[in-house]
């Protein structure tokens, strides 16, 4: 199978978008399919208004044309609902080919944040944006509810996966020798310091111990100076934030719109629990009843219970998670571009799908 993946969050971004469709990419093209990854470092890019760090494409409709057009694809996916991901979705109506979408950041509640854009018309453009898509992946369940019961069709579930080679578990706090010694217990934030992640909640927390932020972002400037006591280490290549992860006592999830949550994976594969509200992503990724961590609705007492988590609990739960097996339910969930093209390829990953889910429910 030849996919073409358009997507305007790619390398050298760091997020848990990009972080996704590379571990995608590898999985896919390690079950021998064929994938071309259009993405803003093709076209000539801008930095994104209030998001330093990520560029988006600028104009990209006629080298994109160009791209699709030499492609030979035989199933599109659109990532994201950015300048390339419309602009693709443009070409693919317009030459009457299928396609399929993915929901990873909730976005309207990002605009309200940012730009106090109400919530209703942030839904309806980005209704509007799915709606021909053949497919929309979700990464849980409770978003897939929260999409359908806001008008969203063809939802499709689509989990995603840790590297535990990557991110080694620890039986105890390991020592991180680049900030010394810190006062415990350590807890720990990764992610962008933007309005989404509701970090400040984390950064008020009348906890004991040291506040560790790894990420950057627009509200960073403000906050490291409201926060002088908090440790900012900014963004670190993936196998020194596995060392991060794995020294910290406890992670902070403070974000109450996370369609899933990456980091809360990769901090429980390394033994480390989390503490986040009860919303839709960390609710199933920490599990129902809590495995990887704690839930509630009072972060502080969340913090304090998660401490007690043993972290070979949080390293179990992870383990319920590959990219192994999100690969295959996202080749499973794909579509022919074009009308009456075979599509055997696909329909043999579906039956896989079947069986790496069969095996999983024995773990």
């Amino acid at each position: 199978m030849k996919l073409v993946l358009v997507t305007d969050a790619w390398l050298p971004q760091v997020n848990g978008v990009v972080t996704t469709l590379v571990e995608l990419v590898r999985e896919l093209e390690a079950l021998g399919h064929a994938v071309q990854v259009i993405h803003p470092g093709l076209f000539r890019t801008r930095p994104c208004p209030g998001y330093a760090g990520i560029d988006i494409a600028v104009r990209p409709g006629k080298t994109l044309v160009a791209l699709l057009d030499a492609s030979g694809a035989d199933a599109i996916h659109l990532a994201t609902e950015g300048p390339l991901g419309w602009a693709a979705r443009s070409y693919c109506r317009k030459h009457q080919l299928a396609f399929t979408t993915a929901y990873h950041t909730r976005f309207p509640e990002i605009l309200k944040a940012a730009l106090h854009i109400p919530l209703w018309i942030g839904y309806a453009l980005f209704r509007h944006f799915h709606k021909p898509s053949s497919g929309v992946m979700v990464p849980t369940s409770s978003m897939l509810r929260l999409l359908h019961g806001k008008g969203f069709g063809r939802l499709r579930s689509w989990t995603h996966g840790v590297d535990t080679r990557l991110f080694q578990y620890a039986e105890t706090p390991q020592p991180y020798p680049a900030w010394g010694a810190l006062a415990r217990p350590v807890s720990l934030f990764v992610g962008r310091a933007s309005y989404e992640k509701n970090i400040e909640a984390f950064l008020k927390l009348d906890v004991p111990g040291t506040k560790v932020v790894c990420g950057v972002g627009p509200l960073e400037k403000d906050l490291r100076e409201r926060y002088p006591t908090v440790r900012w280490l900014g963004v670190l290549p993936r196998a020194e934030l596995a060392q991060v992860y794995a020294a910290a006592d406890v992670f902070v999830m403070p974000s109450q719109h996370e369609t899933f949550g990456l980091v809360m994976l990769e901090s429980m594969a390394s033994g480390t629990p989390v503490a986040a509200y009860p919303v839709e992503g960390p609710t199933e990724v920490i599990g129902v009843p809590a495995e990887g961590g704690v839930t509630d609705s009072d972060l502080h007492k969340a913090w304090y219970r998660a401490l007690s988590v043993p972290r070979h609990e949080a390293r179990q739960r992870a383990m319920q998670f590959s990219w192994s097996y999100a690969s295959l339910m996202f080749a499973g969930h794909l579509v022919p571009a074009r009308p009456g093209a075979s599509f055997q390829t696909v329909r043999t990953v579906e039956q896989n799908v079947i069986n790496a889910s069969s095996a999983q429910s024995r773990i």
